[in-house]
């Protein structure tokens, strides 16, 4: 069967079902888990609350507007504001559109107070492996990360002692013992953050957690600054 097609794995990085087959290939397909696992970073950052403040409003230059007139033949001249009326709350629909939009804008990091993926430590289930998260170098970081299991998933529990950043934000990942292969779990910051696991990681093959600085530079990639780990038994 073919990889998954991207909008499927983007409604994947959003916890939202899938079709059978695109669900039964992404269970047994690194490379697909690997791309949903990146594409879940970015919403993960949206829910970190330092990231996640509201930024001063910047007003487009005219160039902007005269591309989009250009573009969709509506004039960019300015128009009389609408008489206000009254807003009739409507209940909301959930639908395969809205999260394809929502995925894009996610993406883009375009979306203000995003979706949350990260999971609630209440109910996490057995603690089925284990590590010490021991800083690296002269690093002050510290902590502790469980995986647990319950009803057939698996989330990866991450309570950090590290210090704040003021300029980008903590990453954990799962690896190899030498570091050349690694998986992307999701952001964490300091204190507890859950985290689901990819359905069908083999924890034996990427038995080492690590935690990294990252950059806010919009790279998936592991920035090569890691500042605490520990290998899960």
């Amino acid at each position: 069967m073919p990889h998954c097609a991207p909008e499927q794995l983007a409604l994947a990085a959003l916890a939202e079902p899938l079709p059978a087959d695109d669900a039964a290939h992404l269970a047994s397909c690194p490379a697909c888990q690997a791309e949903v696992a990146s594409l879940r970073r970015p919403v993960d950052v949206l829910a970190v609350p330092s990231l996640s403040g509201t930024a001063p409003e910047v007003v487009p230059p005219p160039r902007v507007w005269e591309a989009i007139a250009a573009a969709t033949g509506v004039s960019g001249a300015a128009r009389e504001e609408p008489p206000v009326a009254d807003v009739v709350e409507l209940r909301p629909r959930r639908n395969r559109n809205r999260w394809l939009t929502l995925a894009a804008a996610v993406l883009v990091g375009g979306v203000a107070g995003g979706a949350v993926v990260a999971l609630r430590p209440d109910d996490l289930g057995t603690v089925v492996a284990a590590t010490a998260l021991d800083p690296l170098a002269t690093d002050d970081t510290s902590g502790r990360a469980e995986v647990r299991e319950a009803d057939g998933s698996r989330s990866l529990q991450v309570d950090l002692d590290a210090p704040d950043l003021t300029d980008g934000y903590y990453e954990v990942w799962v690896m190899e013992p030498d570091a050349v292969r690694m998986v992307p779990v999701g952001v964490v910051h300091r204190g507890d953050t859950v985290l689901p696991l990819p359905d069908g990681i083999d924890l034996g093959a990427y038995p080492v957690v690590d935690v990294s600085v990252e950059p806010m530079d919009g790279d998936p990639t592991h920035s090569g600054v890691s500042v605490a780990r520990g290998q899960l038994s």
